[in-house]
């Protein structure tokens, strides 16, 4: 019994403790200094912490929003550094460079500068490649252009005849085409649709376009969609963007949400499908709390992505640019392991953050209703907290799984005494280690024995898999106040055994 218990002790600590992947999102006024500074404090105590899996602000930029790393002028300094390159006859090098700068200028902002660079690229490209006797690459470049600006003209300085004449021919042949119907809308109207970084209408749109994978994004009083490909195919490709979503998104200077109506439901259902599509299993809201009278608080809400729901929610009171190191770390603590600090405010299920301000009547603002902070809490401490709802569920459920573990490994003990005694009393009638096939006495104790091995198995089995899936849901669910009293008791006699589990819950 204490080798399987050492056993489990040793198990345990490496099968809980896997962090999930987090990422932090500041939500509100984004251009607010002061919680841009919060903000990253939080992240940089989360990010200190062994074992956490974080995804960094300039990974959640990668992923949502690649910043070009060279500006207009030094991108179309390369461009002509590759002119020079095809002049001189050094086409690899040429290739090699607007290779590079293409990479750059699909990360530029949309607009009409972007598309002359992309233009220009491709166009040189083009030549290029034509120059290297690659002519299917030449014609691929050369389309990009088209299919966008099908009257496009090459300047006859700089293009030979030859070339101009293959143009000119897949630009007929590009008309004559078949072509997709391409459909853009979006919730928000009005909003500027760009392809490939060229302004090509406004939604509601419908475009016909020749079938091809295409960079899209729209754009609408600064609010800007997340950059995408799509594949353009078949005979009709209708395209939804929630731009309200994505437009509310930004990366600079600090993940960002924006609250203008602070509407904390949507800002927390965007939040979850932020969590989403950038591929995390908790999303972090932090946010700064300003209620009509009292305090200013810094406050955090966990959400876990997969199921939708809030996990946790706590803060600490706040002034001025930067955040008490005690409390910062204390709060980081709550919102990692869901266990309160000792400087913690900790409130009752039905509870709600002393932020939120009560609707008329002296009922909460949160829909659904909530009472008063728990009496007995120390309100002075100057952090809150609270956890989910379905934490005490969580937390009760392990109880009950180890305590029936525990109940079942020892039952296993007693089944192996019992067990024993049979053993015992077996050997004494065996005749030169044989059971007598008459002898009725030596046929029942070896019955005995088989029931008695196939109830061990199932109580250790059954047990150690309790054991540890109780000891799992202990370690992942925030612990309560006091855990509920649980008894367990194993009995055993001459002829039987017996385990049970007591306690309130």
């Amino acid at each position: 019994m204490r080798a399987i218990l050492f056993i489990l002790s040793c198990i345990l600590p490496l099968t809980a403790f896997a962090a999930p992947r987090r990422m932090v999102v500041a939500s509100g006024d984004c251009k607010d200094a002061e919680l841009g500074s919060q903000a990253n404090a939080f992240l940089g105590a989360l990010v200190s912490r062994p074992e956490q899996d974080i995804l960094s602000a300039t990974g959640f930029s990668e992923r949502l929003f690649p910043q070009p790393h060279r500006s207009y002028e030094d991108l179309q300094r390369q461009l002509d550094a590759a002119q020079d390159h095809f002049y001189e006859s050094r086409y690899g090098k040429a290739a090699q460079a607007l290779d590079e700068a293409l990479q750059q200028i699909v990360r530029l902002p949309v607009g009409e500068a972007r598309w002359k660079l992309f233009e220009k690229a491709q166009l040189l490209h083009g030549l290029n490649y034509r120059a290297m006797g690659r002519v299917k690459e030449s014609d691929a470049a050369f389309r990009n252009v088209l299919r966008l600006d099908p009257t496009h003209k090459l300047d006859p300085d700089f293009f030979a005849p030859s070339v101009r004449q293959a143009f000119d021919k897949l630009r007929k042949e590009q008309n004559t085409a078949r072509k997709v119907k391409l459909s853009v809308r979006t919730i928000v109207p009005d909003a500027e649709v760009y392809l490939d970084g060229k302004k090509v209408g406004q939604t509601p749109l419908t475009l016909d376009v020749p079938a091809g994978t295409y960079d899209l994004t729209l754009v609408k009083d600064g609010a800007v969609s997340f950059p995408r490909q799509h594949q353009v195919q078949g005979v009709d490709t209708p395209l939804l963007v929630d731009l309200a979503y994505e437009g509310s998104v930004t990366a600079t200077p600090f993940p960002c949400l924006a609250a203008p109506d602070r509407s904390d439901e949507k800002v927390l259902s965007h939040a979850v499908r932020l969590g989403g599509t950038v591929g995390v299993e908790e999303v972090i809201v932090v946010r700064l709390e300003r209620p009509s009278s009292g305090p200013k608080w810094f406050a955090a809400t966990v959400l876990n992505v997969e199921g939708g729901q809030k996990l946790r929610e706590g803060g600490f009171k706040t002034q001025g640019m930067d955040a008490p190191a005690e409390a910062l770390s204390a709060l980081v603590d709550f919102v990692t392991t869901g266990r309160s600090h000792s400087n913690l405010l900790v409130m009752n299920a039905n509870g709600r953050p002393p932020w939120e301000q009560p609707a008329k009547g002296g009922k909460s603002a949160v829909p659904g209703g909530a009472a008063d902070l728990d009496a007995s809490a120390p309100h002075t401490e100057g952090v809150a907290g609270s956890a989910s709802s379905s934490t005490p569920g969580l937390r009760v459920a392990s109880y009950v799984l180890m305590g029936a573990g525990v109940a079942a490994l020892g039952g296993a003990g007693a089944v192996r005494l019992l067990a024993q005694k049979d053993v015992n009393d077996l050997e004494k009638r065996m005749q030169n280690g044989r059971i007598l096939s008459t002898d009725q006495d030596s046929l029942r104790l070896r019955d005995s024995l088989i029931q008695k091995n196939n109830l061990l198995t199932g109580l250790l089995v059954g047990g150690g898999a309790a054991a540890v899936t109780g000891a799992v849901l202990f370690f992942v669910s925030p612990s309560q106040a006091a855990p509920p009293p649980v008894s367990v008791g194993v009995a055993a006699d001459g002829e039987a055994v017996s385990a049970g589990l007591s306690g309130s819950f």
